[in-house]
């Protein structure tokens, strides 16, 4: 199947590793034009060597951070600005924070909300005129099964997520007229440095392939997703294989969250 990505130009938050980084990747064997940014310059230059390296191809990279809105602001016209458009925007930047309720004070809730949520409506808001003069485009938030049926001890990342969606759902309807396409990918258990440093710290006696398909983790597909897995479902969702896809989330999770 043709995606039709080739001359498409995205730009990706959290774009230095992880689901961020495989996704870059994915887009650029695709033929798209991609542009990553984060906060961290370093580890900017390492994701731009290695997605050169596994797509021959030269990679955009801005040191951004989204909780600033001249940043959000910067990123979007750099990238405008090298590639001469705007296309698709996948808002990717975030971390995992899951503590009970009462562990949580107002500082922890403000700095996770403004990661998530707001990192993801300042970087919207500047890439929207660009898709809107380019006829169309596409808009994916990164967000977790975890939203929909927050479990105990899941929040603030849970509350967080669940506004995000509602944000999706909300923009799809409102950017709809434009052409512009808004949808959430919802990641559930994938491998992650973070997840990594969890498996080291509970599991130290066991391979990965054994931590990973551990009954325990009550994945109904047997075992961790890895990032190539969520970054394929993410170029599909930002292509025109996904052209009459709007206003929706899918669930990458490996079958484990209770909702659909």
């Amino acid at each position: 199947m043709d995606l039709g990505l080739t001359g498409k130009v995205v730009l990706i938050t959290g774009g230095s590793r992880g689901i961020g980084l495989e996704t870059a990747v994915m887009f650029a064997l695709e033929g798209a034009e991609v542009a990553i940014c984060a906060r961290d310059e370093e580890q900017l230059q390492t994701a731009a060597d290695h997605i050169q390296q596994a797509a021959d191809v030269e990679v955009l990279t801005i040191a951004a951070d989204v909780t600033k809105i001249e940043d959000c602001i910067q990123a979007v016209n750099d990238t405008v600005q090298h590639y001469g458009q705007l296309d698709i925007l996948v808002n990717n930047a975030g971390t995992a924070a899951a503590k009970p309720f009462e562990l949580i004070g107002d500082e922890q809730w403000a700095s996770d909300l403004d990661l998530k949520l707001f990192g993801a409506i300042r970087c919207a808001r500047a890439a929207v005129p660009h898709m809107r003069e380019s006829g169309g485009g596409a808009i994916i938030n990164v967000t977790t099964s975890w939203a929909k049926t927050p479990p105990a001890a899941s929040m603030p990342s849970s509350v967080s997520r669940a506004a995000g969606q509602a944000m999706t759902k909300a923009m799809s309807h409102d950017l709809a007229p434009d052409h512009i396409r808004v949808n959430t990918v919802c990641i559930g258990m994938i491998r992650s440095a973070q997840l990594e440093e969890r498996w080291k710290r509970e599991e130290p006696g066991l391979t990965w392939e054994q931590y990973a398909r551990d009954t325990r983790h009550r994945i109904p597909l047997g075992r961790i997703g890895n990032t190539e897995e969520a970054a394929k479902v993410i170029v599909f969702m930002a292509s025109d294989g996904a052209s009459y896809v709007t206003g929706t989330s899918i669930n990458i999770d490996g079958g484990s969250a209770p909702a659909l």
